[in-house]
């Protein structure tokens, strides 16, 4: 009897153990569906290196045209996160002296989500969706953490090619929108 109830165990280890590979073959045959933020995060990591072009500020014509602005983008964190940067083409990194923000795109469960670390102080968090045509992100204020009488308030990334792509940015100055329209070209040869 002794033989039985060991045979058994055997048995049945044995046929949890199968059941258990079986499942997980199973999972990892069956390509999971990328959800909508997924796709346009991919979208947004395409924009990976090093980009400049110039600025038009329709509110204040005195800052267009200038020197060229550079904005280097790098995906991070095991591909699960995406950080840009802006400065002034040329400027070295100096927080003190020159404007420098930085902004952190990621997916946060459904929706993809974007950090603005502002010049201004404050971090406004914006969530974007792609256009019905795959070309373009934008991005829509949620919420903001410090002050909200100057923030950045929304956003839109256009993909033209895979070498130009234009940023639409949107800064509230006192309930005053101010829009700043970027026309970016790659300056290095590789994409992500």
């Amino acid at each position: 009897m002794k033989s039985l109830g060991s045979m058994l165990s055997v048995v049945l280890m044995s046929l949890a153990t199968l059941a258990f590979a079986q499942s997980e073959v199973h999972m990892s045959s069956a390509a999971p569906v990328p959800s909508e933020a997924q796709k346009s995060f991919t979208t947004m990591k395409s924009l990976a290196g090093e980009w400049e072009g110039s600025v038009t500020v329709a509110e204040m014509p005195q800052m267009s045209g200038g020197k060229p602005m550079h904005a280097s983008m790098r995906v991070t964190s095991r591909g699960n996160a995406l950080m840009h940067e802006f400065q002034e083409a040329g400027t070295p990194l100096d927080a003190t002296k020159y404007d420098h923000p930085v902004t952190m795109l990621y997916v946060d469960g459904d929706q993809l989500t974007l950090v603005h670390y502002c010049d201004a102080g404050n971090r406004p968090r914006m969530t974007g969706k792609m256009s019905p045509d795959g070309k373009a992100v934008e991005f829509a204020l949620k919420d903001i953490s410090g002050s909200t009488e100057e923030h950045m308030h929304h956003s839109v990334f256009t993909l033209i090619d895979a070498n130009h792509h234009t940023e639409d940015w949107t800064f509230m100055m006192k309930d005053k929108p101010i829009h700043a329209h970027f026309d970016l070209h790659r300056t290095n040869g590789s994409a992500w």
